[in-house]
């Protein structure tokens, strides 16, 4: 056995992660809203980045677009794929005719339209300060004040007190009865049903404030359960009412809100904001185009830093000057790669699903990585990058580009794999239009499926079913009987 020791030359190829490429990489999976905060961030770290408006109020005007015709296939494109152009095709007040609607009206493109509901948004009082105001007038004793101010801090989203309100004895060394009897007084607070226990509690408040809680009504808050099964017959039994009194019950409870906090939401949920714009073209084509106001517009100030470069004199001061020069180019460079690429991606993904687009879900095509992959000569994980949290705007509506991606199911027909979103839409429609007198259960709606040479099986039609929230084919027999026996008693 040799133990010396030898020295040898070998090559290899290795993937080495430059903190550049992370950079990159991370800037490819960023929102717009992630990516607006960041940008921010390096504009203070380093100061040879600026925003573009500040070089004498001059903007960029290059906007990544494509135009190209419906219907060609990856293999077969048309002669206007990947024209960047500097301008939308058509005038920006006005929208082409729509391709969906058929009667060749046109009306204002939705993406142009400068009204920013956001800035309409009044103002609102959070629900602390309104209870605290209340409570500053109706409790004059400290001690008392204090334990409703505790009480405050107990609620929930919804405005209700745990059920068990221990705490605020052990705290503030309270008697159990004195905390209920603050809690009696501060369920007379505004809004009504504020304060409550549970759900049947924060009906009766409302009730009670209606005068309209009878015996009765007090029954049918006590089998919540029933009516939320819709179970009316037996509700009629408990409760000792007709039909129609049952109706004119249920009809009253329907107008209370068993949320009494939800008016007092303390943030605004931002709006989703689209990467990419979707519009059809007059001549039945598409033009695609990023939407330039998510972009941030950064530059490297050249100017600066050739005069900070020429006036360093100590090594040290050079080195700084030249990492951050480097950083920032690189910067734009990663940011104009992220806006390249979102582009190329989401075009590809509008050819392959062109029939969606143009005719609706249920020609939604199955779609996987792999495909756009091929298509753009890219790897699988960065369209996923890609498609993360990344939205387009077409004519029928806001989509993740996510949502374009779904599994195939095999046809009995030896047609085309349909997508599972459109076999989901299908499953929708039969059930929508299904009668009360036939109710479909899961096996007939599979076999009705198969004769349309959808080849699918009846657990798959129930993991669908279920997925989109649809009741079972008993629950919902149960509930169109009931129907029509209170529209009849009405």
């Amino acid at each position: 056995m040799n133990l010396a020791q030898n020295i040898e030359q070998k090559q290899a190829q290795t993937l080495v992660m430059t903190p550049q490429l992370q950079q990159a990489i991370k800037l490819l999976q960023m929102s717009n809203l992630e990516l607006g905060s960041f940008i921010e961030e390096e504009l203070e770290r380093n100061p040879l980045l600026e925003r573009e408006e500040s070089f004498g109020g001059e903007k960029r005007s290059d906007v990544l677009a494509e135009n190209f015709s419906r219907g060609p296939s990856p293999s077969e494109p048309s002669s206007n794929d990947h024209a960047v152009q500097n301008d939308p095709p058509w005038d920006s007040t006005s929208f082409p005719e729509d391709p969906f609607s058929g009667d060749g009206r046109k009306e204002r493109a939705p993406f142009d339209d400068p009204f920013d509901a956001t800035k309409n948004i009044a103002e609102k009082q959070s629900l602390r300060m309104r209870l605290q105001e209340q409570v500053n007038v109706d409790f004059p004793d400290p001690a008392d004040r204090m334990i409703a101010m505790a009480l405050i801090e107990l609620l929930d989203e919804a405005g209700y007190l745990p059920p068990d309100v221990s705490s605020v004895c052990d705290q503030l060394g309270a008697r159990p009865e004195h905390v209920d009897f603050i809690v009696a007084r501060l369920q007379r607070f505004e809004p009504c049903g504020i304060f409550a226990r549970s759900l049947h509690e924060c009906l009766a408040l409302q009730l009670h404030e209606r005068n309209r809680l009878d015996p009765a009504m007090g029954l049918l808050l006590q089998n919540l359960d029933l009516l939320a099964r819709r179970k009316f017959d037996s509700l009629m039994k408990r409760c000792n009412v007709s039909a129609e009194d049952l109706a004119d019950m249920i009809a009253e409870i329907r107008c209370l809100n068993p949320k009494p906090a939800a008016d007092f939401a303390s943030d605004v949920t931002p709006p989703i904001v689209p990467d990419v714009f979707l519009r059809p073209q007059p001549d039945g084509g598409w033009h695609i185009e990023l939407n330039t106001a998510t972009l941030p517009r950064v530059l490297a100030n050249e100017r600066y830093y050739a005069k900070i470069q020429a006036s360093a004199n100590r090594k040290a001061d050079k080195d700084y000057i030249a990492d951050h020069w480097q950083k920032a180019n690189w910067l734009i460079k990663a940011m104009h790669q992220r806006a390249t690429t979102i582009l190329k991606v989401s075009s590809e993904i509008v050819r392959q699903q062109e029939a969606f687009f143009s005719k609706g879900v249920h020609y939604l095509k199955p779609l996987v990585l792999k495909d756009i992959a091929e298509a753009v000569s890219m790897h699988e994980s960065t369209i996923s990058r890609v498609t993360q949290h990344k939205y387009i705007a077409t004519p029928r509506g806001l989509f993740e580009l996510k949502y374009f991606f779904t599994t195939a199911l095999a046809r009995s027909d030896g047609g085309d794999a349909m997508s599972s979103e459109a076999v989901r839409a299908r499953i929708r429609m039969l059930i929508e239009t299904e009668r009360p007198q036939a109710v479909l259960s899961d096996d007939h709606l599979s076999m009705i499926l198969r004769g349309e040479g959808i080849d699918i099986a009846r657990r798959t039609v129930a993991k669908y079913r279920e997925a989109m929230n649809i009741p079972t084919s008993a629950r919902r027999r149960r509930e169109k009987r009931s129907a029509m026996v209170l529209k009849k008693a009405t």
